[in-house]
């Protein structure tokens, strides 16, 4: 389980991430783009993957992490249940959100 302050952290602790509103949602954006956006009334997060990081990440039977419904989820838009997830599958699902959407070196400050 990951508590919303948690989660507000740990994306603000990505090299230069900010947070911003987006709709009636909060976004965690890199040089503008989103890398993820956060429902605080229903503790859900969405993030960026891959077609296949988000078939990794997948977890059909426990409903924790699963596609946006219809076009978005096709293009990667993933749900983490903030109740649900663990940490470190909470913090792998950020951190490769991420690393799809900062630049190069941006991301080599974050391997360091």
């Amino acid at each position: 389980m990951i508590k919303i302050d948690e989660a507000i952290k740990f994306a603000l602790s990505l090299p230069e991430a900010v947070e911003l509103p987006h709709f009636e949602k909060t976004s965690f954006r890199v040089k503008k783009k989103i890398f993820a956006t956060l429902d605080k009334t229903t503790s859900i997060i969405v993030v960026k993957l891959s077609e296949v990081d988000q078939s990794v990440f997948l977890d059909p039977k426990h409903q924790i992490i699963y596609p946006v419904s219809g076009a978005w989820g096709k293009k990667g838009w993933t749900k983490i249940e903030l109740k649900k997830v663990g940490k470190s599958l909470f913090k792998d699902a950020i951190i490769t959100s991420y690393k799809n959407i900062a630049p190069k070196g941006l991301i080599e400050r974050l391997d360091q």
